[in-house]
């Protein structure tokens, strides 16, 4: 990585970014104390593990009943518990966001366009956005037991995308200038984000599954990390990766047409099989049949989480593997 001008408007953006990181840093420090210090409280007695099981299957069942199994995390702000770790790591996130998106628009200033044309500037704008829908999700879901999984993760994607993506400010290459640059790489970057999320749940689904099995069997202080005894049901956490599936799905169905289009406008033909292109459809038909198995084929629990995560895996595959290693009309990685 060259470095630029520590007094340039980009030098001065690479250094906020790096402000960023370290801030991020600590707010997966602080998220990580806070699951690590959750536990079942202390007064409530241990039952017997057949009784362990029964009363969990009965509150799902109960939950259900009433008002559906999303409403678990569905708890206003004010009323929310005062996890004092949890809440020092959603400061630290707004801040390192903050500075985050101020390295992020100093680029796109000191590039006299949007900062999103090259591997590095997507990986900017992409991990911004995923702190961004996370944050404003926190005003109507409490997902702050996220808080780990995404904040670890924007610390190893951006961190890892300033060492090794960063290149300085050229100018645009000609089939970059269109407005659909503005327009597409947002949207599919507003859509790897919500992918973000889902992924993020269907992870922490998996985990509370199995110890939802254990506990039929086993005590519920060995059937996982206690923190998990803290966080919603399975059910409520696979509706949850379903809803934000459903609209990130959305975004990347726009993104996949607007490529079309603006692939049209730079060479000539909506399709010609570039593997970009390929990849993109395949990231489509990927999460169109978790949609389609989920919604009308009764895939719940694992098989559906499973899914979900591939989906994402191929998200990133898609922006680093086929970005760096293969070659095409979408040759804008900015690498040389």
């Amino acid at each position: 990585m060259t470095g630029p001008d520590p007094l340039s408007l980009d030098g001065i953006s690479l250094l906020v970014v790096w402000t960023a990181i370290a801030t991020y840093l600590l707010a997966f420090i602080a998220y990580t104390i806070d699951l690590a210090g959750r536990s079942v409280p202390a007064s409530v007695p241990q039952r017997e593990p057949a009784l362990v099981g029964a009363a969990a299957r009965a509150d799902r069942s109960t939950q259900s009943r009433q008002s559906g199994p999303v409403d678990s995390v569905r708890t206003p702000p004010a009323n929310r518990q005062r996890l004092l770790w949890a809440r020092i790591g959603t400061s630290l996130t707004v801040l390192a966001f903050l500075f985050h998106l101020a390295g992020t628009v100093l680029r796109g200033i000191a590039a006299g366009r949007v900062p999103w044309a090259n591997m590095y500037e997507f990986a900017l704008t992409g991990t911004l956005l995923i702190v961004a829908v996370y944050l404003l999700v926190l005003r109507r879901y409490d997902l702050r037991f996220l808080g780990a999984f995404l904040i670890g993760m924007i610390v190893l994607l951006l961190g890892g995308a300033t060492i090794a993506f960063y290149v300085e400010v050229v100018p645009l290459m000609d089939p970059l200038k269109s407005i659909w640059l503005v327009i597409h790489v947002f949207v599919a970057s507003l859509a790897t984000a919500l992918f973000a999320i889902a992924c993020g749940l269907a992870v922490t689904q998996l985990m509370q599954t199995r110890r939802e099995r254990r506990a039929d069997t086993t005590s519920a202080r060995n059937g996982g990390p206690r923190f998990l005894a803290t966080l919603p049901t399975a059910d409520a956490l696979e509706s949850l990766a379903y809803r934000f599936v459903i609209v990130g799905f959305v975004f990347w169905t726009f993104t996949l047409i607007a490529g079309a289009i603006w692939a049209n406008d730079s060479w000539g033909r909506y399709w010609g099989f570039d593997t970009k292109e390929v990849w993109t459809f395949v990231i489509w038909v990927l999460y169109a049949g978790y949609i389609h198995a989920r919604a009308t084929r009764g895939w719940r629990g694992t098989r559906s989480a499973w899914l979900c995560i591939t989906g994402f895996a191929t998200v990133l595959f898609n922006f680093t593997v086929v970005n760096m290693f293969f070659k095409g009309l979408h040759a804008y990685s900015g690498l040389s």
